[in-house]
């Protein structure tokens, strides 16, 4: 694991706080919930770049294949919730998705550039969530979220090589910029916990469980890059 998960650190310029994962896991329900409405939204986003970007022939082979595997999962996390009575319930986004969109450029190609950008910051730290929750929940679960760390990094991968392909200058500087934004929305408080959010409400912290907080006591707000 430790090998195909480097890559996604290195990409991220700093970890999820464990203060996010205590307050994540005390309630599972609603994060199975915002877990489906992003896998939704990620399929939703790779369709509306097919139809935008018609002429762009590696972008509609690969965001294809990626909006399918996003609706895959949306239906496993959904028969997830199914199967454990979880019923649906309106949940509010996160400011994440927002927050990065501000600073996306609006000529082209630099708007396209910066949306694939994007993505892959929202890939990666997906995948870098998945990781981060998987050993504090249960059997099943743990299980479903260790099988989707491969897809998330590929993907990952995929959005930050369309960004390169259709930029004309090196995307450095641009990947900078945003890995900024990126560890700002993710380090900074936030008024819910939600699979994107930054520092959840103090109050989330006082109920994490002994062995995560040593677990994790290394790792806090550690910067990776």
């Amino acid at each position: 694991m430790t090998d195909f998960l480097q890559p996604v650190r290195d990409f991220l310029a700093c970890a999820t706080p464990p203060e996010w994962v205590s307050a994540a896991v005390q309630d599972v329900p609603l994060l199975l919930q915002d877990h489906a409405n992003c896998e939704k939204k990620a399929a939703s986003t790779a369709m509306n770049m097919l139809f935008r970007y018609n002429e762009r022939d590696q972008l509609q082979t690969e965001l294809a294949q990626l909006a399918r595997e996003e609706l895959l999962h949306y239906e496993q996390v959904r028969e997830l919730m199914q199967k454990r009575g979880i019923s649906y319930r309106p949940v509010s986004a996160a400011r994440y998705a927002n927050g990065l969109r501000q600073h996306v450029r609006t000529s082209e190609p630099g708007h396209l550039v910066d949306l694939m950008i994007i993505g892959a910051f929202v890939e990666a730290r997906s995948c870098e969530r998945f990781a981060a929750i998987a050993p504090y929940l249960d059997v099943e679960l743990k299980r479903f979220y260790t099988f989707l760390l491969r897809s998330e990094a590929r993907h990952f991968q995929h959005y930050l090589g369309l960004a390169a392909a259709y930029s004309p200058t090196p995307i450095d500087e641009r990947v900078a910029h945003f890995r900024e934004v990126e560890r700002e929305l993710i380090e900074s408080p936030d008024v819910e916990v939600r699979f994107h959010s930054g520092l959840p409400p103090a109050r989330a912290s006082a109920y994490a469980p002994a062995s995560m907080n040593a677990h994790n006591s290394s790792e806090r707000a550690t910067c990776l890059n």
